[in-house]
């Protein structure tokens, strides 16, 4: 899904580049004048939760770290719970956790280990969906903890990485929804 003319121009008009961030050739795609705008975080909002309501998730999931200030308002327009997705050795208690490969190494996210129960549909929300990594390696597990993946909801989807392409198998048929491509 692609977001309607006029939420895709709001979302896109907050966000600004920033060259050579975080080394020389990157361009950071900067979401915080966005969430520093009630009205556009607003409407961000409001279609991450419709998202939510209309693949009848259960909860939601956001990753770490812009994942969470996206997922946990959603989650509450939505009435659903969140689970956050954290780097390991954040989360007090008993974890799942799950690797996956960087360019460089290797890292791991982990969830609380009673997060989830079989039967429980989540939508993963993140901001970005660059080379899908980290995607991927939420929607295992998701999975691994009993759970359905109801489908991946990104505001912003860097499609010259291609992605979405690393995550079609993961996704298992899942919907992933883009508001906004580039």
């Amino acid at each position: 899904m692609t977001a309607p003319a006029a939420l895709r121009e709001l979302l896109l008009s907050r966000i600004t580049d920033v060259p050579d961030y975080p080394q020389p050739g990157v361009v950071f795609k900067d979401i915080t004048p966005l969430l520093a705008d009630a009205a556009a975080f607003g409407a961000l909002t409001d279609a991450l939760a419709e998202l939510c309501v209309r693949h009848r998730a259960d909860k939601i999931a956001g990753l770490e770290a812009r994942g969470f200030i996206l997922a946990a308002p959603a989650a509450i327009r939505a009435g659903v719970g969140f689970v956050p997705v954290r780097k390991a050795g954040k989360l007090p208690g008993a974890t799942l956790g799950q690797t996956y490969d960087l360019e460089y190494g290797r890292a791991e996210i982990e969830i609380h280990a009673d997060a989830l129960e079989p039967g429980d549909r989540v939508l993963v929300i993140d901001d970005v969906l660059a080379t899908g990594g980290t995607a991927d390696a939420s929607l295992q597990l998701v999975r691994r903890a009993g759970a359905e993946v109801a489908g991946l909801a990104v505001l912003l989807e860097l499609g010259f990485l291609e992605g979405r392409k690393r995550l079609e198998a993961g996704l298992k048929g899942a919907p992933l929804e883009a508001l906004v491509t580039v």
